[in-house]
């Protein structure tokens, strides 16, 4: 049973994905790539101590933006991590979970630093 997702879509976790992620992905999108983007909305709430899933809505275009971004990356290195068979090596894989994990860390901090917040409430 899944609950649909608030700040990415699944097409967004695939492009970020890259071309080589599992085809039992691909194929079956809306279930298995859903539960990876609540996961990742779960956990962004809840590290940054805030609830950005219920009040969605109301959010500047810029902070829905940079939540898409982490929201996205967060779920394809679960992705990646699904399945590593189809890409032309481990170290390809790596990489595309190091980039990932680089742009959804960079997006955690803005999104936890006050400063940021403080701007984008104001914007």
């Amino acid at each position: 049973m899944a609950t649909a997702t608030t700040m990415c879509l699944s097409g967004a976790v695939l492009l970020k994905a890259g071309a080589n992620v599992s085809s039992v992905l691909t194929t079956d999108a809306s279930s298995q790539i859903e539960q990876f983007i609540l996961q990742a909305e779960s956990f962004i709430n809840v590290v940054t101590r805030v609830n950005y899933t219920d009040g969605f809505a109301d959010l500047n275009a810029d902070v829905k933006k940079i939540l898409e971004d982490a929201a996205s990356s967060y779920a394809a290195v679960s992705c990646i991590n699904y399945d590593m068979s189809g890409y032309s090596s481990r170290a390809e894989a790596q990489t595309m979970l190091d980039v990932n994990w680089a742009k959804f860390k960079e997006c955690i901090d803005l999104l936890k630093d006050k400063k940021h917040t403080d701007f984008m409430d104001d914007a």
